[in-house]
């Protein structure tokens, strides 16, 4: 995707799961780039936007399912090797930097088949950004590991900003949205509300997202391709 720099104006906020986010003066607020009409997004609260998005991450996961499931009946393990590494940059979500990097050990805790790891501009397939934006915290990509996660700062002032970070993360590696479900499945996102602060992934959604990397992803796709 697109390196677009961008100058930022850093929010003040102390790094913790229960911190306050103060909103950025509307000069000073970081963009991400421009998102194309037809471009796959998902949001942290429900929104009609996200229908075909999530329709599209929901088909992904349960192909990968059958497969595993099949892999399972006829003896063979779908355990990679090696995970797969993902790199992602932080540097355009200073406020959020500690966040992004808890979030990525918590995952990387649950699942064995992708890694995240920080990198930079020259090499991160999955970049964040923060600052303000009417439709609230989103990921924008393809679910296999390329695009970007935009943090909103009035979002993480009303909801648990590492549950936020992790669940925008869970987007980035072919989750779905489930803002029906309860608030110990992570993926159910401000669905039930702001009192809900989980950041971890159920077991379930560990095991959804193993399946999902069981058989690559190996270079993750273009996302501005998928269709």
């Amino acid at each position: 995707m697109s390196r677009t720099r961008l100058t930022l104006v850093a929010a003040t906020a102390a790094l913790t799961a229960g911190s306050a986010f103060v909103a950025a003066p509307a000069a000073t607020v970081a963009s991400a780039p421009d998102r194309a009409a037809s471009a796959p997004v998902s949001s942290y609260t429900p929104n009609e936007r996200e229908k075909a998005q999530n329709q599209r991450l929901q088909k992904q996961l349960e192909a990968a399912l059958a497969k595993v499931a099949a892999d399972q009946a006829a003896g063979r393990s779908a355990a990679r090797e090696a995970a797969v590494t993902v790199y992602y940059d932080d540097s355009n979500a200073p406020s959020f930097d500690s966040l992004i990097d808890q979030g990525a050990a918590i995952w990387n805790s649950r699942v064995s088949n992708v890694r995240l790891v920080e990198g930079n501009s020259s090499n991160a397939s999955l970049d964040y950004y923060e600052g303000s934006d009417p439709s609230g915290s989103y990921y924008y990509g393809d679910g296999h590991g390329s695009g970007y996660i935009f943090l909103d700062y009035a979002q993480a002032n009303t909801y648990a900003p590492l549950r936020i970070v992790t669940h925008e993360t869970g987007h980035a590696l072919g989750l779905p949205d489930r803002y029906t479900q309860p608030c110990s499945k992570l993926m159910s996102g401000g669905g039930p509300g702001p009192s809900c602060t989980n950041p971890y992934p159920d077991s379930v959604e560990a095991s959804e997202v193993d399946a999902l990397w069981a058989y690559g992803f190996v270079a993750p796709l273009d996302f501005r391709k998928v269709g």
